[in-house]
């Protein structure tokens, strides 16, 4: 991607107090984020090369490995996040989380703040359970649909 396309685009970021932009030429892609005042963080994915024709051969662990892929948080049990932003576990630096692993959980309770573009979101669950896992870590941006915690 053309460096004066990223300045460009770093510029209107600036101009307009949008926190977070994404664009996507093909296969490179930027993602510019403002996470303070003045403060403007770049991100350039380039498109990967092809590996050597040596290591398109798996070893027989790799291949292993391979034929049963981790399926992941299965989506019945992940809570996932509902837009992108900064996630949050409690309601202040230092205060205590809303939620850890081993924590019961009722529908509509609060599990964490996802902030975006300044706004701080209350999530809530969507399930009874208990708390299995966390998957990401305060101050962590996270995606749409980005799978937050398993409860079972």
């Amino acid at each position: 991607m053309d460096i004066r396309k990223v300045k460009k685009l770093i510029e209107l970021l600036e101009e307009s107090g949008v926190a977070e932009i994404e664009i996507k030429e093909g296969e490179e892609s930027v993602r510019i984020s403002r996470h303070g005042p003045g403060a403007v963080t770049t991100y350039v994915q380039a498109p990967q090369a092809a590996p050597p024709a040596a290591a398109a051969t798996p070893a027989p662990a790799a291949k292993a490995a391979a034929e049963e892929p981790d399926p992941g948080p299965r989506p019945d049990t992940a809570v996932t996040a509902p837009m992108v932003g900064t996630f949050y576990g409690s309601a202040a630096p230092g205060a205590k989380s809303f939620v850890e692993v081993g924590s019961e959980v009722k529908v509509g309770q609060t599990l964490c703040i996802i902030e975006a573009m300044k706004m701080m979101n209350q999530i809530e669950s969507d399930k009874a359970g208990k708390v299995v896992s966390v998957l990401v870590k305060n101050g962590d941006p996270v995606e749409f649909g980005q799978p937050l915690f398993i409860i079972e």
